[in-house]
């Protein structure tokens, strides 16, 4: 599905560094790096050292070109990338270059669009291709560049056949009752539709343990007011980012700021100190501080070690028992007399002085991170990804029925949106493809 025009695109960042590179792709990218260089001759993946020139055919620069022949390029069609010197003002030139020669300016995702449209990538590989640039970690990184290799690909693939399968055979039993068909037909769908299933909620499982790893995972630290959050915030930075005071109520808004940890980034939030509001701007500050909670991936709760346990303090400890999170509890100021009742807060405690040593609770977080980054389970890298799939596990489960009572045409509807659903991941499904299977293994009509 070859464009009839020709675009261009900066491919490197903006700045100065000592490389940068224009990319050409479309019928005319040959003609018009021949042009802007007097008619170079140019071997398919060779790269060959050209001066630039402009329209007036005035010395741009000279750069290091490479032609890649279609189909064999990233988008499927006629490419050439020029490698210049850094710099915005030689970039632009060669770009204008370029435009003033025939091609256009490409549209935001273009060359990504074109390869998907050349069938070159699909969905899944295209989002995880702008994921990857806005990857902050090391495992996002090796996590999309499996998706990229096609992990995801694969897997709908799968799913997508056995899906075929049934629909095909539930299609030729409608249609041409006549045909002889296996006898254990309708079993071996329900073994395939119980299995998917089970495939299906465990890909939806390790997605949401997931859901913090390319963006960063969030860990809020929550606790009364004066409990030393800031203090901690300020040493898992390694520098002093939130005010630190004996006066309670110091924080009035919650402090987002991001560090690594291990292989991790994750980002920390010291929240508002949660107690009785005494004024209109703490409150929403409180209000702030629970929806961190809401939101954290961990929660890392605070209690004073050197003062008595409190009505702060227990509702610190019922917001925890009201939530299913990763939860690591503290009992901070432990270089002070202790005066906490700890058995009203748990037992499964890390003891420590926030301004000192913090070293076990960065192990913990470590360790806590690693469980939910770890294990080769295929995983969504979308909302979109996980409605999909959601939706497509709700017409398996109400395709189960129909199926049971034999209401084929129910049964082959609930499947059809299946399949459709589970396509919008990759590449939008085609009833051809359907098709394709009942006449190949059927061989209707004789």
């Amino acid at each position: 599905m070859y464009q009839e025009d020709t675009i261009v695109a900066i491919a490197t960042a903006n700045g100065i560094g000592s490389i940068s590179i224009v990319r050409l792709s479309g019928i005319d990218a040959l003609k018009i790096a021949q042009k802007i260089t007097n008619n170079l001759q140019l071997s398919p993946r060779m790269a060959t050292l050209s001066k630039i020139y402009d329209t007036k055919n005035e010395l741009i620069d000279e750069a290091l070109l490479i032609y890649f022949k279609n189909p064999h390029s990233f988008t499927g069609e006629d490419i050439v990338e020029f490698q210049c010197h850094g710099g915005v003002a030689i970039t632009n030139l060669v770009l204008s270059s370029c435009i003033e020669s025939g091609a256009r300016a490409a549209n935001p995702g273009e060359f990504s669009k074109r390869a998907f449209l050349n069938g070159k990538i699909d969905l899944s590989q295209a989002q995880a291709i702008s994921k990857m640039i806005e990857a902050k970690s090391e495992d996002a990184v090796k996590l999309l560049a499996r998706q990229l290799k096609g992990e995801l690909k694969n897997f709908v693939d799968d799913i997508r056949k056995d899906l075929l399968f049934m629909l095909a055979y539930t299609e030729v039993n409608i249609d041409y009752a006549e045909e002889d068909l296996p006898s254990d037909i309708f079993e071996q769908i329900k073994v395939k539709l119980d299995a998917i299933t089970i495939k299906l909620q465990n890909t939806l499982d390790a997605s949401k343990r997931r859901e913090g790893l390319i963006d960063g995972f969030k860990v809020a630290i929550i606790g009364k007011p004066n409990v030393g959050k800031s203090s901690l915030l300020n040493k898992l930075l390694n520098f002093n980012r939130a005010i630190v005071s004996d006066i309670a109520g110091t924080t009035r808004d919650t402090i987002e700021e991001s560090v690594k940890i291990g292989s991790h980034i994750i980002k920390i939030v010291d929240t508002a100190g949660i107690r009785e509001a005494s004024d209109e701007i703490e409150k929403i500050g409180i209000e702030k501080s629970i929806e961190a909670i809401e939101e954290a991936d961990i929660i890392i709760a605070l209690f004073d070690g050197s003062r008595k346990f409190d009505n702060e303090d227990e509702k610190i400890v019922n917001l925890l028992d009201s939530t299913a999170k990763e939860k690591l509890i503290v009992k901070n100021k432990s270089d002070l007399t202790e005066e906490l009742d700890t058995s009203k807060i748990g037992n499964d405690l890390i003891s420590l002085n926030a301004k000192e040593n913090i070293s076990e609770l960065i192990n913990n977080i470590e360790q806590i991170l690693n469980q939910n980054t770890s294990g080769d389970d295929v995983t969504l890298i979308s909302k979109q990804q996980v409605n999909e799939v959601e939706s497509t596990l709700m017409n398996i489960n109400s395709a189960n029925s129909p199926l049971e009572t034999g209401e084929l045409e129910f049964f082959a509807h609930h499947i059809n949106e299946a399949l459709a659903h589970m396509s919008n991941i990759t590449r939008p499904y085609e009833h051809t493809q359907m098709l394709d299977v009942m006449f190949g293994e059927f061989c209707l009509g004789k």
